[in-house]
This record gives structure tokens, C-alpha cells and sequence, in this order.
């Protein structure tokens, strides 16, 4: 299979994975769905196109920052006269003392993932010129959350999955004199060595449309494998210039 890399950096990241009404919750990694719908919208694909020639892309995920868990009050419709509060499931409009909304939405504060999106060779070149040149913008699982760049590192390349075991890594070197770090991969398939554990998400998108999504629950596999220090680019410009360096040595 055919596969390129893609880098999810930003200021906050949110991948919900079950939530509900009041309570807006995020994953610790990207999820299934978040990451199809991105690429549907760099294809210009609207909420509710068919995703079936999606369904053979795979996402080996690299956590090279988890980043830190962060809540954010939000109230909506306080205030208003009744005619423009919020709408009630029966399409009325909320009464005077129940017209607002408290939600509580979840992100992940300076995380950085890298990517390895793998699919079929007639595939993947499809989706590396839409990611290079979006129909509409890639966000981080909500469009409050835009991502950082550079995003897309690679063009087509046979080596995706292999390439994050030698990619310069986004967060500092350790202190002291360790020659290695502790590095989480998550994948589909289990596979690999070192510490193992799994997860289950509810992010298999069946259907998108915004008013009629489903999704369907699958088990991902989440492996520490340790790494070579060296691989630790600092973060700001120092990371930036090892990864150019590294993306032009490699022959991207």
C-alpha cells in the first residue's frame, strides 16, 4: 500500500468520541471519524456523500505530544427574547428562566500526532493532492481548533508506517543522559514491540449527514516503544529546522 504523513498540530485539539448534549468530550487520540471527515472536506465532499472508497484508508497514529486536558464552560441562548432562544427538539422555542444552555466542552491543549494514512496506490495520490490543496480547510476535530504547519509532510510514499519509527520527534529531549524515550503508537491491527494495551472507540462513520450520523465501535492498539533520543527535536524553530532537514534527506 501506498501512504503519506500527516502532522495534527495546533493550540487545542478536540476528537470526540461519545459525546452527548451537555458534555462535549474528546479522545486522547485522533479518532476514525474526525480524520475521514477531514479528508472528505479537502475532497469537497458534503455531510451525508457516500464514504465507501474511504473505508480502505488505515491511520497508524504516533503520539509525539498527548498534550494536556483542558475543560471550557459554555452557555448559549441566555439572555435572548423568546423568539430567537435556542430551538427544542419539537422545533418550539425555550421559555423565559429555561433558555439557557451550560455545555462543557473538552480539548487537548498542545498536543502533536503524526500520522501515517495508508491506502491503496490508486487512492492515496487522490488524497495527497486534496490535502495539498483543500477544498475546504482541515481542522482538529472542530473548526474552532485550525491545524498548525506544516501539515502534510509527505507526497505518496511506500514506507508511511515505517518512516515514524525515524521522523524527528516534537517535544524536548529528556534531561540527563538517557539514550532513549518512551514513544506511544496507536494502530488498528495489533503488531510491533513493547507494552501493549487496547481501546475501544465509537468513530466508524456509517454516515456523516449531520442529522442522521452513526458510527460503529472498534478496538484500537496502543504500543510504548522506545526510541532513539536523538530523535527528540526540541520544539518551536529547532524542531522545524530538523524536520526540513530530515523531509529533504529523506527525498519527500
Amino acid at each position: 500500500m501506498t501512504g503519506l504523513l500527516l502532522r495534527l498540530a495546533g493550540p487545542m485539539q478536540s476528537w470526540g468520541d461519545h459525546s452527548t448534549f451537555s458534555v462535549r468530550d474528546t479522545a486522547t487520540v485522533p479518532t476514525r471519524s474526525a480524520m475521514i471527515g477531514l479528508i472528505a472536506a479537502a475532497l469537497g465532499r458534503r455531510r451525508g456523500e457516500p464514504l465507501d472508497d474511504l473505508a480502505a484508508v488505515h491511520f497508524t497514529v504516533r503520539v509525539d505530544r498527548p498534550g494536556t486536558l483542558m475543560s471550557d464552560f459554555h452557555t448559549v441562548g441566555g439572555g435572548l427574547p423568546t423568539d430567537r432562544t435556542v430551538p427544542t427538539a419539537e422545533g418550539k422555542r425555550r421559555q423565559a428562566g429555561a433558555a439557557t444552555i451550560v455545555s462543557r466542552r473538552f480539548y487537548l491543549a498542545d498536543a502533536v500526532f503524526t500520522v501515517a494514512v495508508t491506502g491503496p496506490d490508486t487512492l492515496i495520490p487522490r488524497l495527497h493532492d486534496a490535502l495539498a490543496n483543500p477544498v475546504w480547510g482541515p481542522y482538529l476535530g472542530r473548526r474552532s481548533c485550525p491545524v498548525e504547519h506544516p501539515f502534510l509532510l509527505t507526497g505518496p510514499i511506500s514506507d508511511a508506517v515505517e518512516r515514524l519509527d525515524h521522523l524527528p520527534l516534537h517535544r524536548r529531549r529528556p534531561a540527563g543522559d538517557a539514550t532513549t524515550v518512551t514513544v506511544d503508537f496507536v494502530t488498528e491491527t495489533p503488531g510491533g514491540d513493547g507494552a501493549a494495551s487496547r481501546m475501544t472507540l465509537n468513530d466508524v462513520p456509517v454516515d456523516l449527514h449531520p442529522n442522521r450520523r452513526r458510527y460503529l465501535t472498534r478496538q484500537v492498539h496502543i504500543t510504548t516503544r522506545t526510541l532513539p533520543a536523538d530523535l527528540c527535536a526540541g520544539i518551536g524553530t529547532d524542531y522545524l529546522n530538523a524536520l526540513d532537514q530530515h523531509l529533504q534527506g529523506a527525498g519527500t
